[in-house]
C-alpha cells in the first residue's frame, strides 16, 4: 500500500502517541507533533479511514486509533509493550521520538560504516549534519553515535555515518561505583585535598549529622584556589545541586547521563535512600573495557 508523505507522518505520529498514552488520540495532538494544520489532519484521517488504517472512537474521550494494518504498512511491531529507544540530537534527548529499526550498510570498515534508523515521531526534527546518539537498544544495550548524512521523509528514516558503537555491560551501578570518602562541612580545603590525595579520588561527599550536604570535587577546589580562597572550608565551595542515581539502576543510565551535554561527569550513588558512592567517567570506561 502506497501512502503519501503526509499520510505516513500522520500515521506514525498517531501510533507513537497511542503507544505512549494508551488511549485514542485527538487530531489536535497529532497536528502538534507533525506541525500541520488541524484541518489537514481531519482531511487525511478520512483517507486513512477509507484505507482501513485508522478507526474513529466516538465520545468526549474519543479520537483516532490505528488498526493492525497500520502497523503492517509502516513495518512496525504491534506489540503492546512500548520500548522506547531514545534518540539524542546535539547532546539533548528529542522528546516524543523513538528509534524503531536500525540497520547497517556495512560494519567491515568502521571508518566508513553507515546505517539507517526508522524514526517513530516527527522526522523533521532532524537535519543533515547534526550529531545523534541512538540507544540504548533493548536487547544488547547498544549505543550508536553518528552524524546525520540524509533524511528520507517518505519512510521516516535517517541515514547516518557511524562514529562509535558501544555495548554496555548488563550490570547494576553498584558493581561499578566506588564508595565515597566523606568530610565535614567545616573541614578546610587543605585537609580535604590531603584526604582526596591519600584516597586516590577526586571527589568527596560533605556530610553533617549523617546527612548529605553537598559534593566537593577537584574542580571546585581548583576554582577556590584560583580565586585565592585557599583558607575556606568544604561548605564554602561544595556543590549542592548534583545529579544522583540509584545503586540498582542499570549501567546504561550512567552512559546516558554522562554522554549528554549537561556538564555531568560524576553521579552520586544512592543506596537504600542514603548516598554512599560515586561513579564517574573513569569508572564507566573501566567497566566498558574490562567487562
Amino acid at each position: 500500500m502506497e501512502l503519501t508523505q503526509v499520510q505516513r507522518e500522520i500515521l506514525t505520529a498517531l501510533i507513537n502517541i497511542q503507544r505512549r498514552k494508551g488511549r485514542a488520540v485527538k487530531g489536535d495532538e497529532i497536528a502538534v507533533v507533525v506541525d500541520r494544520n488541524p484541518g489537514t489532519i481531519r482531511n487525511q484521517m478520512q483517507s486513512l479511514k477509507a484505507l482501513r488504517l485508522v478507526e474513529g472512537v466516538p465520545g468526549p474521550k474519543g479520537g483516532y486509533r490505528s488498526t493492525a494494518a497500520a502497523y503492517e504498512v509502516l513495518n512496525l511491531s504491534s506489540n503492546d509493550q512500548v520500548i522506547d529507544v531514545p534518540v539524542i540530537k546535539n547532546g539533548l534527548v528529542v522528546e516524543g521520538i523513538t528509534a524503531n529499526e536500525i540497520t547497517f550498510a556495512t560494519v567491515m570498515n568502521p571508518d566508513r560504516c553507515t546505517g539507517t534508523v526508522q524514526i517513530i515521531g516527527n522526522i523533521r526534527d532532524f537535519d543533515v549534519g547534526e550529531d545523534i546518539v541512538i540507544g540504548p537498544t533493548p536487547v544488547n544495550r547498544l549505543f550508536i553515535k553518528g552524524i546525520i548524512a540524509g533524511r528520507d521523509d517518505t519512510s521516516n528514516r535517517l541515514i547516518f555515518d557511524v562514529s562509535d558503537l558501544v555495548s554496555v555491560p548488563k550490570m547494576p551501578v553498584r558493581d561499578v561505583a566506588r564508595p565515597a570518602i566523606t568530610v565535614g562541612p567545616d573541614t578546610s580545603l587543605k585537609e580535604v585535598s590531603a584526604m582526596m590525595i591519600n584516597a586516590g579520588v577526586q571527589e568527596a561527599l560533605v556530610k553533617s549529622n549523617n546527612e548529605l550536604r553537598g559534593l566537593i570535587n577537584l574542580e571546585s577546589i581548583v576554582k577556590a584556589v584560583s580565586n585565592n580562597e585557599i583558607n575556606t572550608s568544604a561548605k564554602d565551595v561544595m556543590i549542592t545541586d548534583y545529579p544522583t542515581i540509584d545503586a540498582d539502576s542499570p549501567l546504561y543510565k550512567v552512559v546516558r547521563a554522562i554522554s549528554s551535554k549537561t556538564g555531568t561527569s560524576q553521579l552520586v550513588v544512592i543506596e537504600s535512600g542514603q548516598p554512599w558512592g560515586i561513579i564517574e567517567n573513569r569508572d564507566l570506561i573501566r567497566a566498558l573495557i574490562f567487562a
